[in-house]
């Protein structure tokens, strides 16, 4: 297979495309599953998920006369393009080796706040004032965790720039690649700030509670998607599920990629088993054990904590190396 043949393949069927639209949706099932158990609820089926998406499939599409059509249509196919190809720059040990090419990483730091972009736009363009405020709400939500993911990004790139003899490396293959050699930086007691700042970023960054602020169905009714309506909706819900499986597997990638020997189908499995992991530490427990918050709280709350975490990290590899 050629090398665009290749790059198809990665796009459309694996690791993007394909499987990881019905990772993210079995994913966003099992969520909703355990949540309804720790709810003492008996929950919906796993396979809920794209139930939904194809009943949106088969509604109607229907735009506000005063909206700004093309910016409309735009916002949903944005997020949704962003996260099938930042899916495809994500290397998953043992199985696939991602693109390979130095700068990936900042690449995917670009690519994982489109979705919150297409938010911003589909929300103003639909001329609801509840999409106006959900934009304002998003901005804002944005502005408070990027800090912190940026900072994290900036640590483990010190952390493997310095331990190869350079100053950062900002290459997700390499980084997986000296994980591989040296050990998980899941291991090493400068990189667990870190880490936890990580993991609080990620309940931020997918809008569960109590960071749903942009999206509050008690206050804004749905907010920035409140007008969408079938395959423009489902593509938002689409870009979600891939959303999830982007953050759940940089955050694999940055801290414990190691795999299991070299059998490809036990490496996905094991790849599997710590997306669970994080998906339940790091959303399920969070959501189903906290209430909704206001955006200052909201805001205050990135500012100063999962910040100080990778500060405390960034400073300690800057010591330590």
């Amino acid at each position: 297979m050629t090398d665009i043949g290749h790059l198809i393949f990665n796009l459309l069927i694996f690791p993007g495309g394909l499987f990881a639209i019905v990772l993210g949706l079995l994913l966003m099932g099992i969520d909703r599953k355990i949540v309804a158990r720790f709810q003492r609820r008996v929950g919906p089926p796993l396979y809920q998920p794209f139930i939904d998406l194809v009943k949106l499939t088969r509604k109607e599409i229907i735009v506000p006369e005063t909206a700004h059509l093309q910016a409309f249509r735009l916002a949903p196919l944005l997020g949704f393009a962003g996260m099938i190809v930042a899916v495809i720059l994500i290397p998953i040990a043992g199985v696939y080796q991602g693109l390979e090419f130095s700068g990936d990483l900042l690449v995917l730091l670009y690519l994982l706040s489109l979705p919150a972009i297409a938010l911003m736009i589909g929300g103003s363009a639909s001329s609801s004032p509840f999409g106006a405020v959900g934009f304002s709400r998003e901005m804002v939500m944005m502005m408070s965790y990027e800090l912190p993911l940026l900072l994290v990004l900036l640590t483990v790139a010190l952390k493997v720039g310095l331990k190869t003899g350079g100053i950062a490396t900002f290459s997700l293959s390499k980084i997986v690649g000296f994980q591989l050699e040296n050990g998980a930086l899941l291991f090493d007691y400068t990189m667990l700030p870190a880490l936890v700042a990580f993991l609080i970023f990620i309940p931020g960054t997918m809008g569960v509670v109590p960071f749903d602020i942009p999206e509050a169905e008690t206050e804004i009714v749905e907010g920035p998607i409140l007008e969408y309506s079938g395959s423009w909706l489902a593509l938002f819900k689409l870009t979600n599920a891939l959303k999830m499986v982007v953050v759940l597997g940089l955050a694999v990638a940055l801290f414990f990629p190691t795999p299991l020997g070299e059998n490809t189908m036990l490496n996905l499995l094991w790849y599997f088993l710590k997306y669970l992991i994080l998906l339940v530490i790091s959303i399920t427990i969070v959501r189903t054990s906290t209430g909704r918050i206001r955006i200052d709280q909201a805001f205050k709350f990135y500012l100063k904590y999962p910040t100080a975490l990778a500060l405390i990290s960034l400073v300690l590899t800057l010591v330590k190396g």
